[in-house]
């Protein structure tokens, strides 16, 4: 079954457009990263797909339901998302628990307690981070609360832009390994946005190159790994990413 279908996206900021004719499809359970150097409209087509680009023409469904524009309540327990930057996407005056238990609330969920300590079990964090702040975690311990935050309610989809580069090295592989087997346990169906082609490697199935704002090519993981890319600008960035963190 199509998770993620997205046909002919074209997202704009007043006058300037972003994406031309972006279209891809994501298996359910599959992993798929948009990769491209900044600029190239990646973090947009997430964007547009979370409901916080609203300026876009074309189709986006999630399962088969179209998403309509602008925030959507319904939408988001299906579909969540997961910022590049964990400091900047938490709130710095609400702890932990009052950061998993905002979500909880906007959706009418009840066993809060339950949720959020298995929550941060899940996530690989013990409940004496339930009551620290932000400023209180190192990185990696937000990234993991971001983590959280995306999942207590049970989302089938997470858009994951850049989810490990405002991180230490030494701690992306193991925010890579908890997205692996997250994915794995929970049944996730990811879309990745990144710059770094080794990482898709290790955590995608699939991927899409854009380079202003269009698609140059997709391939499959296993042809990134043979560095059997067919477009130029692939090979390119091939050539130039760093080596994983894993």
């Amino acid at each position: 079954m199509t998770a993620i279908h997205i046909e002919n996206l074209d997202v704009s900021y007043g006058e300037t457009q972003i994406t031309h004719n972006v279209s891809i499809d994501v298996e359910e359970g599959g992993s798929f990263a948009l990769v491209g150097e900044s600029g190239s409209g990646k973090s947009t087509v997430l964007k547009a797909i979370a409901g916080l680009a609203p300026e876009w023409r074309g189709t986006i469904e999630i399962f088969g339901k179209a998403r309509s524009h602008g925030i959507d309540a319904d939408f988001a327990r299906t579909c969540q998302m997961v910022f590049q930057d964990p400091y900047g996407s938490l709130h710095p005056r609400k702890t932990v628990d009052a950061t998993l238990m905002e979500p909880l609330n906007i959706q009418g969920l009840s066993d809060h307690n339950e949720r959020i300590v298995a929550i941060l079990k899940d996530v690989g964090l013990d409940n004496r981070f339930r009551f620290r702040y932000p400023h209180q975690l190192s990185g990696g311990q937000r990234q993991r609360v971001a983590i959280a935050r995306a999942l207590i309610v049970e989302p089938k989809v997470l858009l994951l832009d850049e989810p490990t580069s405002a991180l230490d090295v030494s701690v992306q592989a193991e925010i890579l390994n908890l997205l692996k087997r997250l994915r794995r346990e929970r049944g996730l169906t990811y879309l990745m946005v990144t710059h770094n082609l080794p990482i898709v490697s290790f955590l995608c199935d699939r991927l899409a190159v854009m380079r202003g704002g269009r698609i140059v090519e997709t391939a499959d993981a296993e042809n990134l790994k043979k560095g059997h890319l067919q477009n130029e600008y692939s090979r390119e960035l091939l050539r130039l990413s760093a080596p994983p963190a894993v």
